[in-house]
């Protein structure tokens, strides 16, 4: 298939069997592989039905809207606390399985200083291992070992999104309606690749505005979202 070439496919719609990649033609190139794409040898093929999206400098993943959250690593997720063990957090990130946070997996962490955290806390974690049968492993650092911006999320309000929505969101450069409302209103908000996103602002009033202006945009083009944004501004001045 002599139009194997990566970008033929990226942005694409595609579909379980496609087979996207050919690593034998790529020469020496290491590539990142996401959601919804499998290696077989030399042929990278399609696991769900989606569009092939690309960033750089090597990464490719499906992108489909979907409740459901399979979790890959090196995603950053908004995880609830709903145990915690000797070792372990167990925590819901959304996907088929309870995820754990080592009580170590944090700055510094030692026996010493583990953190407490009630059922119920929303934490902002990297997902470090993801095996299919496995519960995934989550952290609270970066790959460097830095907290970075991940821990508990206090106060503000989480709600849940699709999958395609939050990617949206964390998109580069900076979605329409994230653009258009940080013009206007001062917030927090922290996406999580699972579908879930936390916002958090002075007043309540901000809070449900930036929430209500996020969950309406999924299907608005990039001129509607700003209308939108616009409207709901107008309503609180």
């Amino acid at each position: 298939m002599e139009d194997n070439k990566p970008a033929s496919f990226v942005d694409q719609l595609v579909v379980p069997g496609d087979v996207v990649l050919d690593l034998s033609k790529m020469g020496n190139q290491t590539i990142k592989l996401g959601g919804g794409l499998h290696q077989d040898c030399d042929a990278i093929t399609v696991t769900k039905a989606g569009r092939l999206r690309f960033s750089k400098p090597n990464k490719y993943w499906v992108e489909s809207s979907q409740k459901r959250y399979v979790p890959c690593v090196e995603d950053t997720v908004l995880g609830i606390v709903v145990d915690s063990k000797a070792d372990n957090f167990l925590v819901d990130i959304k996907g088929p399985a309870l995820a754990f946070l080592p009580v170590l997996a944090f700055e510094g962490g030692t026996r010493r200083n583990i953190p407490k955290f009630e059922a119920g806390t929303l934490l902002y974690v990297r997902v470090v291992k993801a095996n299919t049968g496995m519960n995934p492993e989550l952290s609270c650092t970066d790959a460097s070992g830095k907290a970075a911006e991940f821990g508990p999320l206090k106060d503000g309000y989480m709600f849940e999104s699709s999958t395609g929505l939050s990617r949206m969101l964390l998109s580069s450069p900076t979605c329409p309606v994230l653009e258009a409302l940080g013009k206007k209103l001062s917030f927090e908000i922290a996406v999580g690749l699972n579908g879930r996103v936390w916002v958090n602002a002075s007043s309540p009033s901000t809070v449900i505005l930036v929430a209500n202006a996020i969950m309406n945009s999924e299907s608005l083009s990039v001129v509607q979202q700003k209308i939108m944004v616009d409207k709901l501004l107008q309503r609180i001045q």
